[in-house]
């Protein structure tokens, strides 16, 4: 019974479908429904402010040749995404945490990527643990697909909850090495296409937290469920609402 009652639906990127993604508008229409946390995005402009935007690109914003990197936090501000009616744009995470910190648990995921050098990944995890503080806090955690960020952020902050994210390309080796030789994750974050029973009973095991992405359709959102999983994130907030509803009340009865 415990499944689904301890199951937190988190919204990816906000209520992406209903606003652009990473904007306050996102956010705050995910928090009118009973979400349990928003997942978000860290990535830094050219003058190394963390801000909240996913791709490499400024497709969103109309400008498709262009990085996040091209351009100082300032002129990022002054951006709108283009199928925004209300002129959202780009927001810090620092303007991020104020906002939104307490109201919901927020996943931090820093983006690292293979044309960063090593010294700006570095820079990009000590600049975001920097601005959320070492409280020790539950409500925020981080997370990355870059164990080394992972190990910079534990070094530097070891009361911060980290989370490695794993993709369909990683393998179950992949897993177990992660396990082996990095004991301070406090959780993994896997696909759902590769969740298995197995897989959450091995984590639990080690006593780490289960997060699965990215569960949109029915099925997804009823197999995260299923598997007992912690945290699932999802683009359709709305919907998986309704299924865990749905699934205690017939618990319930």
């Amino acid at each position: 019974m415990n499944t689904v009652f301890n199951c937190k639906i988190f919204a990816h990127r906000g209520a992406n479908r209903q606003a652009p993604e990473n904007t306050a508008a996102a956010f705050d229409k995910a928090l009118n429904y009973a979400i349990d946390g928003i997942e978000t995005d860290v990535q830094l402009s050219r003058d190394a402010i963390p801000v909240l935007f996913h791709d490499r690109f400024l497709d969103k914003l109309g400008l498709p040749d262009k990085r996040i990197d091209d351009y100082d936090f300032e002129e990022l501000q002054a951006m709108r995404f283009t199928q925004s009616p209300d002129h959202q744009g780009i927001i810090s995470l620092e303007a991020f945490l104020h906002r939104y910190r307490g109201r919901c648990t927020l996943n931090i995921e820093v983006k690292n990527h293979e044309w960063e050098s090593v010294s700006r990944q570095q820079e990009k995890i000590q600049l975001t643990l920097d601005i959320m503080g070492e409280s020790g806090a539950d409500d925020v955690f981080v997370s990355s697909f870059n164990l080394q960020s992972l190990e910079i952020a534990y070094q530097n902050s070891s009361k911060t909850p980290l989370f490695y994210i794993l993709g369909d390309h990683h393998t179950a080796e992949d897993l177990d090495l992660a396990l082996g030789r990095q004991p301070f994750l406090a959780g993994f974050c896997l696909p759902v296409s590769g969740m298995t029973q197995s897989k959450v009973e091995q984590l639990h095991a080690h006593g780490k937290t289960v997060v699965t992405y990215t569960c949109n359709s029915e099925a997804e959102i009823q197999k995260a469920l299923d598997l007992n999983v912690a945290i699932m994130i999802t683009d359709d907030p709305q919907l998986a609402l309704k299924l865990r509803l749905s699934r205690r009340a017939m618990l319930k009865g």
